[in-house]
């Protein structure tokens, strides 16, 4: 049984496409965004593993400046904050807030919990119409842990005050799936692209295509 339905920010509900023009804007090419994204999730991860922590917004300033640097670009304060601003700008997918909102009146709770600041996604689910429908907004500042470790999880859980295994995560990233299964959780894969799903990998209890989907799947 489900109690509350733990939501991934970036990419599962925030479509980070957008931001390819920021970086556009700034004079890098818009595929810099693939690798300075995934060189934060580097980051953050290999600094929780060794028992560390970073805080989101100092590495993702810290590792843009190093971009424009490395392409011969002088990171200004304008060219930084244009790229980063734009988390605050980015729209939601368009089945986010029509899934969310039936599996809302199904009497599921919803909580979300990012890697990133919470602070930042605020204009962006008031915008797209989920703000009423979130419970909590969490990010991993608490526990000092990014996903996947277990207690970011485990902080979710406590927060809301459910059993780890009356929480499921809802995600399209596959680490953070396999994480909240570890840490007890269950685990729903978000496949918009229609990508095979890691064998590595702890299985997820649901595969579907997008939230309407999802919604479904929870109501059965």
């Amino acid at each position: 049984m489900l109690d509350v339905l733990l939501l991934d920010v970036n990419e599962t509900l925030t479509d980070l496409e957008p931001l390819r023009d920021d970086f556009e804007a700034a004079g890098l090419p818009r595929h810099t965004l693939d690798a300075w994204f995934a060189a934060m999730l580097r980051d953050g991860l290999a600094l929780t593993t060794a028992g560390a922590y970073a805080d989101f917004p100092a590495l993702a300033r810290e590792l843009l400046e190093a971009q424009l640097v490395a392409a011969g670009i002088e990171p200004t304060e304008e060219r930084v904050t244009g790229v980063l601003s734009g988390f605050t700008r980015v729209p939601l997918h368009p089945d986010v807030a029509p899934g969310l909102r039936k599996v809302h009146a199904a009497g599921v709770r919803i909580v979300t919990l990012t890697n990133g600041r919470a602070a930042m996604s605020e204009g962006v689910f008031t915008a797209g119409g989920i703000m009423p429908l979130l419970e909590h907004r969490l990010d991993v500042s608490v526990p000092r842990r990014w996903k996947p470790h277990p207690d970011a999880y485990r902080y979710a859980a406590e927060v809301c005050g459910v059993p780890v295994e009356r929480m499921g995560l809802a995600a399209v990233h596959p680490w953070d799936i396999d994480g909240a299964r570890r840490a007890g959780l269950q685990g729903f894969y978000v496949d918009r692209r229609n990508t095979p799903y890691p064998q590595a990998f702890l299985p997820p209890d649901l595969i579907v295509p997008d939230f309407e989907a999802l919604a479904v799947e929870l109501a059965r």
